[in-house]
């Protein structure tokens, strides 16, 4: 399988011909080769999108019409669910069942977003001044550079596709270079439905050689980014040159609350879920726990026991619970944290270690890991890991309970577990993330809005407020019997 970038309505091979390996983490089998693009090609997919959005064409196009084709790939994704799950996992490693969950959240996403395109006419507000009229109304931004990771491949892509498609924008998108495979597959989409050229493009390559142009050329307007803090800020310096909009969703190290009075067993159960679910690569994973101290000792035993027993493996067998990390760069760098756990004092409860089972000697296996004796200011309770680690610590009170988990530089979600509403209302209210579970861990939806407080990025992907980060407000008055001003005589 060769997978090529998609440039101004053409298939076609990076300008200086280079190529990658695009491996299963799994065994480190070479299931396609990619394009490998340079400056170059980045500086052609960013003229196309440019003379595309100048013309006038899409951002013109009926917004139903944009919509009606917005529509149509999530129709087609509908389609090929089997297809593109196959693909996600082969490239990343999750299991089949939660691709297959990915592809129907990635529908979704199309279609609510189709489904917004024709519904803001703009807004009619009061004038002030006598016979004039004034309306407030969205326009496209302009040409828009997305740059993806490789957790969630096509589902962090549709988050950002289908608004900035549904709102008139042009677009160049560069995914993980070393997760491409659904990305471009659903370039065919786009091609099958239609879509006039220059309006869709993308680039394949590293941040270095391909991403960095999609951040500080001047004929950019928007630059959305996921990923890690440190490309994030660097992100936030070069789109300075002209001052153009940043969207940014850089991570978090998110804290899941559970009080005495949880039930005890979902509590265990939603824990698991919320740190090992897609072995921690996850933005969103519940790295973090804060347990109520009399509490602690049982649950700690039965989450052991129950992380002890996780069953990993290939993404394609159907008894595998979770799969390997991404690569064996990233498992280096989550043992490292797991080296820094030990040295900080952690006591380690579990795991920590690559597995010896002989049918996972060749993947980028790490058991489930989890520390306690931890103390807030230990950087593996500080730090981002995104791997399979765990670590815990206690509370007695509420208030200590907020003061700890609000005690980081991220800020993009958390929950709480407490049979008392009125206590776990308050929690909620009172941490500062950009989404709080009570009583779950993880659900998301294409009608609420995603995004973090603080270090966690600023500006919301999904929901209405996800449309209109893709957009610019305008105010337009009429003066309905313009006559002489008389100021100058």
């Amino acid at each position: 399988m060769h997978i090529q970038m998609y440039i101004d309505g053409k298939w076609t091979d990076a300008t200086a011909g280079n190529t990658r390996d695009i491996i299963n983490p799994f065994n480190q089998e070479v299931i396609a080769t990619a394009s490998e693009g340079t400056r170059a090609d980045s500086e052609k997919a960013i003229a196309a999108a440019r003379k595309a959005f100048d013309e006038g064409y899409w951002a013109s196009t009926p917004a139903s019409e944009r919509g009606e084709m917005v529509r149509l790939v999530g129709q087609k994704i509908k389609e090929n669910r089997e297809e593109l799950a196959r693909l996600e996992t082969l490239d990343t490693g999750k299991t089949l069942e939660e691709s297959l969950g990915d592809m129907d959240d990635i529908a979704n996403v199309f279609f609510y977003f189709a489904g917004l395109a024709d519904k803001d006419g703009g807004e009619m507000i009061e004038s002030p001044i006598p016979d004039s009229t004034s309306k407030v109304v969205r326009e496209p931004i302009g040409v828009c550079t997305q740059i993806t990771p490789w957790n969630y491949p096509l589902l962090q892509a549709a988050w950002k596709l289908a608004p900035a498609l549904a709102a008139g924008n042009t677009l160049v998108i560069k995914p993980s270079e070393i997760t491409p495979l659904t990305t471009a597959k659903v370039f065919e989409f786009f091609e099958e439905a239609g879509f006039p050229a220059g309006v869709v493009n993308l680039v394949l390559g590293t941040g270095v050689e391909v991403g960095a142009l999609l951040s500080e050329s001047n004929d950019v307007d928007l630059v959305s980014f996921t990923g890690g803090i440190e490309t994030g800020k660097t992100i936030m310096q070069a789109a300075s040159g002209n001052v153009k909009k940043i969207a940014l969703e850089l991570g978090g190290k998110n804290p899941n609350i559970v009080f005495a009075d949880a039930d005890f067993d979902t509590a265990v159960d939603q824990a698991l879920n919320a740190v090992f679910f897609h072995a921690g690569q996850v933005c969103s994973a519940g790295s973090r726990l804060l347990v109520e101290e009399s509490i602690h000792d049982a649950f700690v035993e039965k989450l052991v026991e129950r992380a002890s027993r996780i069953k990993l493996g290939n993404g394609f067998d159907e008894a595998t619970e979770s799969g390997p990390l991404i690569s064996a760069e990233h498992r280096a760098k989550v043992e490292r944290y797991i080296q820094i756990g030990l040295d900080e004092g952690a006591t380690l409860a579990v795991g920590g270690k690559r597995p010896e089972q002989a049918e996972l000697k060749d993947g980028f296996f790490l058991e489930p890991t989890i520390f306690t004796n931890c103390k807030n200011d230990m950087r593996i309770v500080q730090e981002e890991v995104f791997g399979p680690v765990l670590t815990v610590e206690t509370f007695t009170t509420a208030d200590e309970a907020i003061t700890k988990a609000n005690d980081t530089i991220y800020g993009l979600a958390g929950a709480v577990f407490s049979t008392d509403i009125n206590k776990a209302e308050m929690v909620a209210g009172k941490l500062r993330m950009g989404t709080v579970w009570i009583n779950d861990f993880h659900p998301y939806f294409a009608q609420a809005p995603w995004g973090g407080y603080k270090q966690s990025g600023f500006g919301r992907e999904l929901g209405k407020i996800g449309l209109e980060e893709y957009t610019e407000v305008k105010h337009i008055f009429r003066n309905k019997n313009p006559q002489p001003v008389g100021w100058f005589k």
